[in-house]
């Protein structure tokens, strides 16, 4: 398994990487869109769509969509607002579950959601491209959740006591969403220091950070969530040793609409 993951990572980066900042305008968009496509195609399979045509036809809905926003930039800002808007939702669903799943267990809701997760992902990405430093932002977003994820492991190994969300995801602990969360503040401090941010350019940086990085958090919970209510252990074996696409970008689902929500705040 870990020979596997390995190779398999050693395969993915450098196409990732280049992808991600090489590739500009339409490119970039398509690249982008290929990545989000696969992941619906995962996602109706969480819906309780196990036939195949039923799982191409979603990911097509899923293109044609993002075919329509990319011609038609104006819908970004109703985009973001939709997933922020989710995201604080699906917060509430996952302290709440499965006591709330009832509300959300009908394939036709569960298809909504996969919409409301994956469209603003592409969104949110397209537009911080296009930023002056829009390469160095996607690192950035990408960096918080990547020191999320590697501070809460290590943390919640040494000290996790006290379960995050039990019925949700059990190996998850309050400590681990702490230790994640002072190593990406960590990071965040000391870009500042080397950029020479002044103290309220800090003090919005870490605010901004946190905020990011909890959301994070909330998108891998969901991710677990749909999982443990489909009795589903990966999203797909799309990537051997890993999973699926959805399981390597569940935390940026959410992370990155929001990132582009805050950089979109910040701008003066």
């Amino acid at each position: 398994m870990l020979k596997q993951r390995i190779i398999t990572a050693l395969i993915l980066l450098p196409i990732a990487l280049c992808g991600f900042f090489l590739l500009e305008g339409t490119g970039f968009a398509l690249f982008i869109g290929l990545v989000v496509t696969l992941a619906a195609w995962e996602w109706a399979r969480l819906a309780g769509f196990t036939a195949q045509s039923a799982r191409v036809a979603y990911g097509a809905l899923v293109a044609l969509l993002l075919f329509f926003m990319h011609v038609l930039p104006g819908l970004a800002p109703w985009v973001l607002g939709a997933a922020v808007l989710w995201w604080l939702l699906a917060t509430f669903l996952v302290l709440t579950y499965p006591r709330t799943s009832e509300h959300w267990a009908s394939a036709a809701c569960k298809l909504v959601i996969g919409l409301l997760i994956l469209l603003p992902a592409w969104q949110g990405l397209i537009l911080i491209k296009q930023e002056p430093l829009g390469n160095w932002l996607i690192m950035a977003v990408m960096l918080l959740v990547w020191g999320a994820d590697v501070g809460a492991y290590f943390s919640g190994r040494a000290f996790g006591k006290r379960k995050l969300a039990p019925q949700v995801s059990p190996g998850k602990s309050w400590e681990g969403v702490y230790g994640g969360l002072l190593l990406s503040l960590l990071i965040t401090a000391v870009v500042g220091l080397v950029r020479g941010w002044s103290g309220a350019q800090m003090m919005l940086g870490l605010i901004g950070a946190s905020i990011v990085v909890l959301i994070s958090v909330v998108g891998d919970l969901t991710e677990s969530m749909f999982k443990r209510q489909s009795g589903i252990k990966d999203s797909s074996n799309l990537l051997p040793g890993h999973g699926g696409v959805l399981d390597r970008i569940d935390s940026l689902t959410a992370a990155i609409p929001v990132f582009a929500v805050l950089l979109w705040m910040a701008a003066p």
